[in-house]
């Protein structure tokens, strides 16, 4: 297994549960400037990490649907629920908010000019999308003062997304002040000998 990554993107949740998982895998570095060159390119025609191939050629994209190939694949590892339908479910739900609606709320901090060509605005854009990302982070943290886990009080794959948009929030403001429980998952996370592993390996540790 083989796993295309830039450090400190959503890659790192691939990254995470191909530890948690424990089978061999390689991490390939792929700086920004990289991403379009011809050569990854011919990975990943979308120019965008993470990339994961599987050893015969297939390569798959989208850091949702990785982690759970990955989760499905070896099932020994517990991060795709208990085997039952409802409990899939719940992984599921909780991975199309972080994909859908927390992901795609930090666009607008990081490329404020996809929203309004004025550059005078940019602060604004930025600002509201913080006070957007705290919201979905504070219905999150309500969600956590009951589960020491997203879904279904067992770690699943949804868990490493958590991390990372969070890693996100803190690394460009948004005020997290609060929101106790976010921070106790956190530090969770940063306590697992595997999560440690991966954010060493990225040089993030």
């Amino acid at each position: 297994m083989k796993l295309y990554y830039m450090p400190g993107a959503c890659s790192l949740a691939t990254h995470i549960v191909l530890e948690w998982i424990g089978q061999p895998y390689e991490a390939v570095k792929v700086p920004r400037d990289q991403l379009k060159s011809p050569e990854f390119l011919a990975i990943n025609p979308a120019g965008a990490v993470p990339a994961f191939a599987d050893g015969d050629g297939w390569v798959l994209t989208q850091n949702a649907a990785i982690m759970a190939y990955l989760a499905d694949t070896y099932p020994q590892a517990g991060l795709a629920g208990d085997g039952t339908a409802r409990s899939r479910a719940e992984v599921n739900r909780w991975m199309g908010l972080l994909n859908a609606d927390l992901h795609k709320a930090f666009v607008p901090i990081f490329a404020p000019a996809k929203y309004i060509a004025d550059e005078s605005q940019h602060d604004a854009v930025k600002d509201a999308a913080r006070t957007n990302v705290r919201a979905l982070l504070k219905g999150i943290d309500a969600h956590l003062a009951d589960h020491r886990w997203l879904a279904n009080d067992q770690r699943s794959y949804v868990d490493p997304y958590l991390y990372v948009m969070l890693r996100w929030a803190k690394g460009v403001g948004v005020d997290l002040s609060g929101l106790d429980n976010l921070a106790g998952f956190s530090a969770r996370m940063e306590s697992d000998e595997a999560v440690r592993k991966a954010l060493a390996a990225e040089g993030l540790a």
